[in-house]
């Protein structure tokens, strides 16, 4: 058995699990998120900006902490979207890898979808035949066509709930105007898969199921494996574009860090499933962050070495 730490260092959250591995199964020892908005102004300057890259650095520095008191052995940090995207990302993984001793990996966009399906089979006893999984991230959202007998059909969409947030959604609470433009946006972008289900990983679907099942707080283990219908979909969109970002943030069960861009992430859900004339969709607590454990168990032991490339160049 095998103890390691994984970090999902997305465009809203920066997320932790520290988990261990034995022949590809997986035990959860610590699982942490923090809401620290990365590609915040990622899509319009086209670099990490300074102030979320401090609230990022701040959060990784207890992470840190966390892996070594839970005495995780190995540690992958995995880059996004949002990393991606800017000029400065490749620089600032660098000097993650640096500061912190995490091992590092950018994924593209095929290589993202891969590893969320790892996570999210791990997870799971089902077959996910004919199952579109659905991943909305801030920067992007990913896709994929799942059949259990041949390879799986990926896609990596810019249409994130930050991402379309800051394109579209600029009223407060938004005009029917910019939503149905964000819509018309997403819908353009959705690729013709024919799919019979769907399962949905990450933040806007896990506060969906925490709305939907009326909890004051979020609670995976409530959550995982509760099933979404499209009606309710509808209904909590409905509602909370209607809301000022003030009457949100005191909606319960809607951590305040996801209140600006929830509307976003389910307009996006909204338009998939109806795209794929899907009745709802299964929540899934398992997801990139555990793909990211699993492959952060086949790393080879660290070694001393030099500085990364950038490690001294960054933001």
């Amino acid at each position: 058995m095998t103890r390691v730490a994984a970090v999902d260092l997305g465009t809203n959250s920066t997320r932790l699990l520290v988990a261990d591995v034995e022949a590809g199964r997986l035990e959860e020892v610590e699982r942490r998120l923090t809401i620290t908005r990365l590609g915040e102004g990622v899509d319009e300057r086209g670099r990490l900006l300074p102030v979320p890259i401090a609230r990022v650095r701040n959060t990784l520095a207890e992470y840190r902490r966390d892996v070594e008191d839970l005495g995780a052995s190995l540690t992958l940090a995995i880059g996004t979207s949002a990393l991606r995207d800017a000029e400065n990302g490749e620089a600032f993984l660098g000097e993650i890898e640096w500061s912190y001793g995490f091992e590092t990996r950018l994924l593209d966009g095929d290589e993202e979808a891969a590893m969320m399906l790892r996570g999210v089979r791990a997870g799971r006893d089902g077959d996910l035949e004919d199952t579109v999984v659905v991943d909305i991230g801030g920067g992007s959202t990913e896709l994929v066509l799942s059949t259990d007998g041949g390879t799986p059909h990926a896609v990596s969409l810019d249409i994130g709930c930050v991402r379309v947030t800051e394109r579209f959604l600029a009223s407060d609470p938004p005009a029917h105007a910019e939503l149905e433009e964000a819509a018309a946006y997403v819908r353009s972008l959705l690729p013709a898969y024919e799919a019979r289900d769907a399962v949905g990983v990450a933040g806007t679907v896990t506060t969906l199921a925490t709305l939907d099942l009326g909890l004051a707080e979020y609670d995976p283990r409530r959550t995982h494996g509760h099933r979404i219908s499209f009606l309710s979909v509808e209904r909590e969109l409905d509602r909370l574009a209607a809301l000022t970002l003030e009457e949100r943030l005191r909606v319960p069960g809607i951590e305040p860090g996801r209140a600006p861009v929830i509307v976003a992430g389910l307009l996006i859900l909204r338009e998939v499933l109806d795209a794929y004339g899907l009745s709802g969709i299964e929540v899934s607590e398992r997801d990139i962050l555990h793909g990211a454990a699993l492959a952060a168990a086949e790393l080879p032991e660290p070694e001393e070495g030099a500085a990364p490339p950038g490690a001294y160049t960054c933001c």
